[in-house]
């Protein structure tokens, strides 16, 4: 009697442990695989001094690293890169902390000193670099400053998205046009590259990011983010400081600290950074693994903070 009672225990405890491992795969499979998408500008990541800028120090280039490590970024856009061996000098050494983005482009357009950059655990399937945009302002023609990458990114076999880096014009004041002019137009390019790729398919995966370089309720990027259906979503990234909430559209939601750079000329803080997704992507993207980063000493990296959104693999 004690045999065949034990007998059946143990078939009991063999079936239940069959299903929960059944479950628990299943489970696994639904949830499928996650990656994170960083922008980041560094502040002027040179190797070497250039006529107006001053090479990054030892000090500033320990902090941007463990900001970087700190995201655990799968793909990570760069403003204000500098030469092609400060941006590998950057990738090896994150690799050489652990984190191997082995993927890289590096945009090089009309400004000279500082550039758009991207490093990826991922292949890039295509790219599209926009590097010679120009545009008319009062009779003259300028060049979009740091052009925009573009690039489908293959997360795996059956699931890609494209990526479009972005750095309009500052508010650097310039003898030439209004720097505010300059930036509208920048962004209206931007937005014709944005049109191209959602014409073509209203549901891709699309995200767009950077340094914009003005704030939400600006002309720049109002027509950055569009209308309709082809309107792109804003994550606005928020500290994880405590707060219960970090995005949504009530009063208090909205109070969550989201700023991502220092403007010193006037001593304040501003969220100019952003990361917009096309309608098709926003379906996988997951709001409680975005944020911006809030570490100590964060000024010694740059006078931006990063930011980073995360994402399902999964087409919804």
């Amino acid at each position: 009697m004690f045999n065949t009672h034990l007998m059946r225990s143990f078939t009991y405890q063999a079936a239940f442990l069959t299903i929960s491992l059944a479950l628990l795969l299943v489970g696994t499979a639904c949830r499928g695989e996650s990656f994170r998408v960083a922008t980041y500008n560094l502040e002027s990541y040179l190797d070497a001094r250039s006529q107006t800028r001053l090479a990054k120090s030892a000090e500033s280039k320990t902090k941007i690293r463990e900001s970087i490590l700190a995201l655990g970024a799968d793909v990570l856009a760069l403003q204000e890169i500098g030469s092609l061996s400060a941006l590998l000098e950057l990738r090896d050494s994150l690799k050489a902390a652990g984190l191997d983005l082995p993927h890289w482009q590096l945009l090089s357009g009309a400004d000279t000193n500082i550039h758009l950059a991207l490093l990826s655990r991922f292949p890039f399937g295509a790219s599209r670099p926009h590097t010679n945009e120009s545009f008319l302002l009062n009779g003259r023609r300028f060049h979009v400053s740091r052009g925009f990458a573009e690039v489908d990114i293959v997360v795996k076999t059956n699931y890609a998205f494209t990526l479009i880096a972005a750095h309009l014009k500052s508010k650097r004041a310039l003898a030439e046009a209004d720097e505010s002019e300059l930036r509208l137009e920048e962004a209206k390019i931007l937005r014709d590259k944005i049109d191209a790729r959602l014409s073509r398919d209203p549901d891709a995966n699309l995200v767009v990011l950077g340094d914009f370089n003005d704030t939400k309720d600006s002309a720049s990027l109002k027509a950055v983010i569009g209308r309709g259906k082809t309107k792109l979503v804003d994550t606005r990234p928020a500290e994880r400081n405590g707060d219960s909430s970090v995005a949504g559209g009530s009063p208090r939601e909205r109070r969550c600290v989201t700023w991502t750079h220092f403007y010193d000329r006037e001593d304040s803080y501003r969220r100019i950074d952003f990361v917009l997704l096309s309608r098709g992507l926003a379906r996988e993207w997951i709001p409680n693994q975005t944020y911006v980063l809030s570490i100590a000493e964060w000024g010694l990296a740059s006078d931006h903070r990063p930011l980073v959104a995360a994402f399902e693999a999964e087409d919804r």
